[in-house]
């Protein structure tokens, strides 16, 4: 039978070479899968883009890739992080800014197999003029812009083209797993994991309990195993 345990993090970390595109699960510090971030670290992978809601909070998870240099661009909706805005300004990151409703859309439609979609939000700022910096210079200038979008009118509203946003990674973290993959998340927890999962080809889930087959029910599996290939056990689970 199907079982998609694994030993470590490292493990699987091994299987995520430099230069991947990385959707990873969280909210601030909440449901963000810190054993893989740090797996990340250990094996000294580089040249990341990035896609997260946020750029960490402090130097742990995103926070850990952004101030030890390992990300190359970033997507996503809040760059607050302190080192993270440092290399901003000095040049050695790109940014894409995306509104975190549009974050979330675009990663459900790459799930979903729709290509693209419009949306009202950013419609008439600079995010969809082609005015937002994505790139400084050394001296923290702007060297590079979003491009602009393209905009349509419906019942007199402008609306602006999205598309899906396609990953090869997801790293997940869920409050419990079954050896199948099927995931439940815990309150806030959920916020964009289930999303990057599905956005994902391959999808890595850092679970706080292992339960056995059958102990969630259907109506608490929040992430269905068919779109989870790994699971490991979480330090923070296996501690208490």
């Amino acid at each position: 039978m199907i079982n998609k345990i694994r030993g470590s993090a490292l493990e699987l970390m091994e299987m995520i070479p430099s230069g991947a595109t990385i959707a990873i699960g969280g909210f601030g510090v909440t449901g963000v899968p810190m054993d893989l971030c740090d797996a990340l670290c250990e094996l000294d992978r580089r040249d990341l883009h990035i896609v997260a809601n946020n750029a960490g909070i402090d130097p742990r998870g995103v926070g850990r890739l952004a101030e030890e240099g390992r990300i190359r661009k970033f997507t996503g909706s809040f760059p607050s992080n302190k080192e993270f805005n440092r290399r901003l300004l000095a040049g050695e990151i790109e940014l894409e800014l995306v509104p975190q409703g549009t974050l979330a859309e675009r990663l459900r439609a790459a799930g979903y197999g729709i290509p693209a979609f419009y949306t009202p939000t950013s419609a008439g700022t600079d995010l969809a003029n082609g005015r937002y910096p994505s790139r400084y210079d050394a001296s923290g200038r702007p060297v590079e812009y979003l491009p602009p979008k393209e905009v349509r009118t419906f019942g007199g509203r402008q609306a602006v083209l999205e598309y899906a946003l396609h990953v090869d990674f997801a790293l997940v973290k869920a409050d419990r797993a079954d050896r199948l993959g099927n995931c439940a998340f815990r309150l806030s927890a959920r916020n964009f994991n289930p999303v990057a999962a599905i956005a994902a080809t391959t999808t890595f889930v850092e679970a706080r309990h292992i339960v056995e087959v059958g102990e969630l029910g259907p109506d608490d599996i929040h992430l269905p195993g068919i779109y989870v290939d790994h699971v490991v056990q979480s330090k923070e689970g296996a501690a208490r």
